[in-house]
């Protein structure tokens, strides 16, 4: 896909990357309006800081809306057991951190184990 055919809410990528924060907020949801319109806090101006140096930075910051500066930088987030590599494309725009890096893995279970039926809690003590 090019860039001149992705659009975020009307708008070109090329639009979309002149803006400052407070511009770019208009085309967020209510909830991510509210968030940029109150401040980012100190660990998230950290990160978009950081991210102008480097090309990955690692965080626990999974509640960090993607912006425009973002694209194309790999951001670890921190998932509870380990930092989940996020390449941040602009698909992911005005999306959080967090629904990238999954908290959870899948349940496979496997046989019952002992107890788990009433005729395995019966096993003859040879």
């Amino acid at each position: 896909m090019s860039d001149e055919k992705f659009t975020f809410r009307g708008k070109t990528l090329n639009e979309i990357e002149q803006m400052n924060l407070e511009q770019f907020s208009e085309l967020l949801n209510a909830r991510g309006r509210r968030k940029i319109k109150r401040g980012l806090n100190k660990d998230e101006k950290k990160i978009l800081k950081d991210l102008k140096e480097k090309d990955t930075v690692k965080t626990h910051e999974r509640n960090m809306i993607v912006v425009p500066s973002m694209i194309g930088k790999t951001v670890e987030v921190y998932n509870g057991q380990e930092f989940v590599p996020v390449e941040i494309t602009k698909e992911m725009l005005g999306h959080y951190l967090g629904e990238f890096a999954k908290t959870r893995k899948k349940v496979s279970h496997s046989a019952p184990g002992l107890g788990a039926t009433r005729s395995s809690q019966h096993i003859p003590l040879k």
